[in-house]
């Protein structure tokens, strides 16, 4: 990279590309889809921003860290909070997301599956109460 890491700029935005899982490069070696970053006037960093199909799993390692420890041991309750955050973070639009999902759960698909339909159907509820 043309910046050190040690930069300030670098190291701010380090946690945000870290979380999302892409890759820091040289704004030099930019192409395609990178994303180049630029501070006071000079690029500093490029991104190389994670193909869709890895995202689900970094978002799953991610949630796992988070949590300090594997998914499928976490209690009901708190597995459907993170079937709702995948679902915020658009997890099920990816092919086979929901399958990915139940395997890091350790749950079935027809188990995320009620856990979605659970979600939608009190979000449903709640916004006729609100509407009324």
């Amino acid at each position: 990279m043309t910046e050190p890491a040690d930069h300030p700029f670098v190291q701010a935005v380090k946690p945000l590309i870290d979380a999302m899982g892409g890759q820091m490069i040289a704004p030099d070696q930019a192409q395609g889809d990178d994303v180049v970053l630029t501070w006071e006037g000079r690029d500093r960093v490029a991104v190389r921003l994670p193909h869709l199909s890895d995202s689900l799993d970094h978002i799953l390692a991610e949630l796992q860290r988070r949590h300090g420890m594997p998914l499928a041991e976490l209690d009901r309750k708190t597995k459907q909070s993170v079937v709702r955050i995948l679902e915020s973070r658009g997890a099920f639009s990816v092919r086979h997301g929901v399958e990915t999902v139940a395997g890091a759960l350790g749950v079935s698909r027809f188990t995320v599956y009620n856990y979605l339909n659970r979600e939608n159907a009190s979000r449903d509820a709640k916004e006729q109460v609100e509407g009324s």
